[in-house]
């Protein structure tokens, strides 16, 4: 008997250029490569894939904002 169901999510076309935008938006505010702010965007994604779909975009531009807004170690 399996003690858990794995269930899969269809990929959502609206998050994903939800995260294309916030990419964009990002890398004009805090004038940086795409390229970098994307590797951010797409790791903060990733750490969000809990939350509903509704909330993705808006939770991970935000949180990208965050990182990106850090001072560099």
């Amino acid at each position: 008997m399996p003690l858990a169901a794995l269930y899969t999510i269809a990929p959502d076309p609206s998050v994903d250029l939800a995260v294309d935008l916030a990419v964009d938006r990002l890398a004009d505010e805090f004038g940086e490569r795409p390229q970098e702010v994307r590797l951010v965007v797409q790791e903060c994604r990733r750490q969000l894939s809990g939350a509903p779909a509704g909330a993705l975009p808006e939770l991970v531009e935000r949180l990208a904002r965050h990182r990106l807004g850090r001072p560099r170690d």
